[in-house]
């Protein structure tokens, strides 16, 4: 389920630093706990108390490369239309606590050495930080990496990017003019490169797509994404489940996964970015039209409309009828 239970969170993380990156990004720090380590790539899962008395679960990426007794830091958006998450960590303070499950790694490099090309897009830079620092230390490594933001502000790491990489750091503000092509930059790319890329849902599906049209390897393609962006501004939809004899409204600021766990409706999960298919639902009926936000459906599947991934698509425009793969005791 989406919820966990406390004794899930065995860590209590004191944040040790705030730090405004940007008018709408914040790093914090958290004092890191002995004995527990992580890699490039590793996130956190932690338990946040919102203002209304949910506890809702959140994915951070660790940022840059681990050392011993080094700060654990995050760095979060500020989002205007966030479920809390967001609100919640940009409210923290030095000496707050905040419990967490040790780091898990979903999104380790590759073995092996290969020509690398890193896309991030926006807040997805932080997975990515880590990333790129390590491939930069290797002596002989080939590596390019290219920073896309919206706002020149949101350049929030380039100093320390610019730094280890120099000219093979590329940045992209769309407010400067400069946006990135993607089919341009990965044509210059070895036969044999890889790409690691982190971002909103559009940026990595346009590159999944450029990357199967340049007829590339696609296990050459590792990505995340952050699983908030849709093609569509989130809006209140209802969904109907006659099995259960239930009729749900979801509002905007909660996910369709959220609504059904506190109905009674358990569904499996695990990434909530849209990314592992473990909470796919069945969609019997579309009343409106479903904004698929998730990386795991094909797009032929998301055509179809058959399926979506409860922890970050949704519906504009009206509801769907759904069946879930829970079933009341007999």
């Amino acid at each position: 389920m989406s919820h966990s239970p406390l004794q899930d969170f065995p860590l209590a993380l004191r944040v040790v630093t705030v730090t405004a990156l940007s008018p709408t990004v914040r790093e914090i720090a958290f004092e890191a706990p002995p004995g527990v380590t992580w890699t490039p790539g590793a996130h956190l899962r932690l338990q946040l108390p919102l203002a209304d008395g949910r506890r809702e679960l959140r994915r951070y990426s660790l940022i840059g490369q681990p050392r011993v007794g080094a700060p654990w830091r995050v760095a979060v958006k500020r989002l205007e239309a966030s479920r809390g998450g967001s609100a919640f960590m940009h409210a923290l303070q030095v000496g707050q606590q905040v419990a967490a499950q040790p780091p898990a790694n979903h999104f380790e490099l590759p073995p092996g050495r290969r020509p690398t090309w890193i896309v991030a897009g926006g807040i997805g830079i932080t997975p990515l930080v880590g990333h790129a620092l390590t491939l930069a230390a290797l002596p002989g490594a080939e590596l390019h990496m290219d920073y896309a933001v919206r706002n020149a502000q949101d350049l929030v790491y380039e100093g320390d990017l610019r730094e280890a990489l120099g000219e093979r750091l590329h940045t992209h503000a769309g407010d400067r003019g400069a946006r990135l092509d993607l089919a341009q930059r990965m044509a210059a790319l070895p036969a044999d490169a890889q790409a690691l890329a982190c971002g909103p849902v559009r940026l990595i599906e346009a590159l999944r797509a450029a990357w199967a049209a340049a007829g590339r390897a696609p296990q050459r393609l590792r990505f995340e994404t952050f699983g908030t962006s849709g093609h569509a501004a989130a809006e209140p939809f209802w969904v109907a489940l006659p099995r259960h004899g239930l009729r749900i409204e979801v509002p905007a600021d909660r996910s369709l996964l959220d609504a059904l766990a506190e109905h009674g409706v358990a569904c499996l999960s695990d990434c909530l970015r849209g990314e592992c298919g473990l909470c796919a639902v069945d969609v019997l009926e579309t009343h409106g039209r479903i904004d698929h936000r998730d990386v795991f459906l094909s797009a032929d599947e998301q055509r179809r409309n058959d399926r979506l991934c409860a922890c970050v698509s949704r519906v504009t425009g009206g509801g769907i009828v759904i069946d879930s793969a829970w079933r009341p005791d007999a």
